[in-house]
This record gives structure tokens, C-alpha cells and sequence, in this order.
């Protein structure tokens, strides 16, 4: 059985290891709690749409009576939102979302981010010569902003996300320190919605007070959980999928010349990006509602099973070359946004903050280089999200861009 390392130090890898284990190999999280791993593509995609697995901690694990209250990972595991909903339950919480990052919504978003990013360039423009740390200057403000635009979210409770976010993926906390990150989670968002039931906008957080008087099963504690969810999922990950493509970028002048003189698009720079570092690496949990085998390894009933969404990307099966970072290449497939039911609904937004942030960033700055060697950068204290801490950057002098 292998131990995850909860530091997230070699995420890539550790996956890589278990590959060679087989089709599911058992592994350790932290508390002691056993799940089966699965890295390999197809497999990956099996268990994703297979109606005998579920993301329902209470219907289907049998462990969970076992598990402490102070369980690290509990705070993820446990949410009552849809990303924990299994069958008729999951299609009820998913369907007011459904259209909300339709083309045409997302063309109406389009000038917005652009404002945004904008407007952080120009903002770092002003420190050009000195390093700054791209991660927290531009890579987590673009998809951080236009979240509190989304839901309507008071300034008043933006800092106080910002902060709390990133900590609720951090698989090396005591259980002390994650059960405060997800306590002060549930304050944000319950204020959050005392916020709107008094002061309705035109906003996904109204849109969902609103719709809990036609669903008496939407309880108070599943619209937190959902708020929580929706901004955890559109402001962290895609701040590292922003981050991770900037630094490919930044390491790579070939491939950045490429992207910047336009001889592929900055959509080929978000797909090959998403994967090769995709955000997320493993995405707790799923159980298995009944036994069954799965390529010789037969999966319990009750048996926990985390997919490593982050793994396919680079897994040599599916991709000549599968650790180098490749414009070119012209089969960019992956599962950074999951895969079956529970396919990442804001996934569309995702792909194009990027595309945008991107484009304009290096446009702009078509040198923008590291400021610490590459084996510098410190990654997340996490197993789940795959990014750095910090990302130091010289942005060097500007080149307008045209508006």
C-alpha cells in the first residue's frame, strides 16, 4: 500500500508509481483512511461514468462511521453540494446551473474579463524591472474577480475568501487547521446569503436563494456547501491552470515564440497546458455502490476510490512524449475537468479566462521570464490541486497591446 504524500511535493511523480501498480492500487490518506487509486485513462473514464460509483460519502462509503470528525480531509469529502450528489439528487442540485456557462453567457462575460486583465496589466505594468509574484498579482485575481462579479459578492467578504480558499485544499493541514479553514468558509458563505436575502442582484448567489423556495430539499447547509463549492472549483483552480501555463511559457522561450507570434492559437496553449499541468491531481472521493472488477481488481462495495484527474495527461499510453510541454503536438486530450455526470460545469468559463489572461499577459509582456530557478518554486501543500505557492516573475518593458 502507498502512502499519499500529503505535502503534494512530486504529485506527477507519485501518480506515475502507482500507474505501474496496476489497473487500482490501495493507498493511504491522511488519518488512515484506505482508498483505491486509479490513474490510467480509460479506466478513469469507466469509473467516472459508471452509475455503480458515487460521490455520496453518506449513501455509499462504508467507512464513514469510522472516520473521525476532525478528519483532514472531511471538509471536502462531506460537502452536500453536487459535486457530492449521487443519481436523481445530482441532476436536481446540477440543473440551475446547467446554463450558466452557455456560449452565449460566456460571450456576454467576454469584455468584463478583458477589463480585468486588463487592468491587472497595467497594475503590474508599474512595477516592471522588479520581480512580483504572477501568482498572486494576475494568475489568482483574473478567475478570483470575476467569481465575486458572478455571485455578486460584497467587497466586505472578498478578502476573507481569497484567503480561505486555498487553504481548503491543503491536504498537509492538522485537523485542527482544516476543520477553521472550512468553518471560515461557512461564515463567508452563510453571510453571503443573509447578504442577498436582503439585498437581491442579478447574480448566481440570488439566482440560488431564489430557487430555494421551489426546492424545499435545497436546505440552508446545501446552499452553502454549493457557494463554497462553486467558488472553491472557479477561483483555485483556475488561478493554477493560469499559473502552471504562465511558467510553461516562461521556462520555454520555443513554445513561447510560438504562442506569441501567433503560429498557434492560445487555445493550444490552454489545452496543452490543461494536459500537461492540469489543475487537480486527485479528486476525493468516490465509492462504489456495489462490488465489482475492474481489470482483475475487484472494488468492494462500500470501498472508497479516488481518481487522479491530473494523470492522464502525461501518462505515455496516451501521449508521445507525454511530459513535454508542446504546442504542436495535435492530440491535447485530458480529464482536467473530470469526465461523466460530474464534469466540471464551469469548465467553458475556465478555458476562456485562460485563453484571455494568456493571450494579453504575454502579449504584452512576450519576455516575461522567472525570477528563481524552476526547482524553486514550491508547490502546494496538497495531493488534490496541482500549482506552485508563489510564482516570481521579471516582467521586463512593456509592449502595448492593442485595445
Amino acid at each position: 500500500m502507498v502512502e499519499l504524500d500529503p505535502t503534494g511535493r512530486n504529485v506527477h511523480g507519485e501518480v506515475a508509481r502507482l500507474r505501474e501498480n496496476g489497473p487500482a492500487a490501495l493507498v493511504l490518506l491522511p488519518g488512515e483512511v484506505r482508498a483505491w487509486s486509479v490513474t490510467r485513462p480509460e479506466l478513469i473514464k469507466r469509473l467516472a461514468g459508471d452509475p455503480r460509483v458515487s460521490r455520496d460519502p453518506r449513501r455509499h462509503w462504508s467507512a464513514m462511521a469510522t472516520v473521525p470528525p476532525d478528519w483532514p480531509l472531511n471538509a471536502f469529502v462531506q460537502l452536500k453540494s453536487l459535486i457530492t450528489a449521487y443519481g436523481e439528487d445530482h441532476r436536481r442540485l446540477r440543473k440551475p446551473l446547467s446554463g450558466t456557462f452557455g456560449r452565449r453567457r460566456l460571450e456576454l462575460l467576454r469584455p468584463r474579463i478583458e477589463e480585468i486583465v486588463d487592468r491587472l496589466i497595467d497594475d503590474m505594468d508599474a512595477d516592471a524591472g522588479t520581480p512580483i509574484c504572477l501568482r498572486e498579482r494576475f494568475a489568482a485575481q483574473v478567475p478570483a474577480e470575476v467569481m465575486w462579479d458572478l455571485f455578486g459578492v460584497p467587497d466586505s467578504l472578498r478578502a476573507r475568501f481569497s484567503s480561505g480558499l486555498p487553504r481548503f485544499t491543503n491536504t498537509a493541514a492538522t485537523p485542527d487547521e482544516a476543520g477553521a479553514a472550512f468553518n471560515e468558509m461557512v461564515s463567508c458563505a452563510t453571510e453571503l446569503l443573509a447578504v442577498k436575502r436582503v439585498f437581491p442582484g442579478q447574480d448566481l448567489a440570488t439566482d440560488l436563494v431564489e430557487g430555494q423556495a421551489s426546492d424545499q430539499s435545497m436546505t440552508d447547509e446545501v446552499l452553502i456547501h454549493t457557494l463554497i463549492t462553486m467558488l472553491g472549483a472557479g477561483i483555485d483552480t483556475t488561478s493554477n491552470h493560469i499559473a502552471n501555463a504562465a511558467r510553461a511559457l516562461a521556462v520555454d522561450p520555443v513554445q513561447r515564440r510560438l504562442a506569441v507570434s501567433g503560429e498557434v492559437g492560445w487555445d493550444d496553449v490552454v489545452e496543452e497546458s490543461l494536459r500537461r499541468d492540469g489543475p487537480v491531481m486527485h479528486l476525493p472521493l468516490r465509492f462504489a455502490v456495489e462490488d465489482f472488477d475492474l481489470e482483475g481488481v475487484t472494488i468492494k462495495q462500500g470501498d472508497a476510490i479516488l481518481l487522479a484527474f491530473g494523470a492522464p495527461g502525461r501518462d505515455p499510453s496516451w501521449h508521445v512524449d507525454a511530459h513535454e510541454f508542446d504546442l504542436t503536438r495535435s492530440e491535447k486530450d485530458h480529464l482536467a475537468f473530470g469526465y461523466g455526470v460530474h464534469y466540471c460545469v464551469g469548465a467553458p468559463l475556465a478555458r476562456l479566462e485562460g485563453a484571455i489572461a494568456l493571450e494579453r499577459l504575454f502579449t504584452c509582456f512576450p519576455d516575461l521570464e522567472l525570477a528563481v530557478p524552476p526547482d524553486e518554486l514550491i508547490p502546494h501543500t496538497s495531493f488534490i490541486g496541482c500549482g506552485f505557492q508563489s510564482l516570481p516573475v521579471n516582467l521586463r518593458p512593456r509592449v502595448p497591446a492593442e485595445r
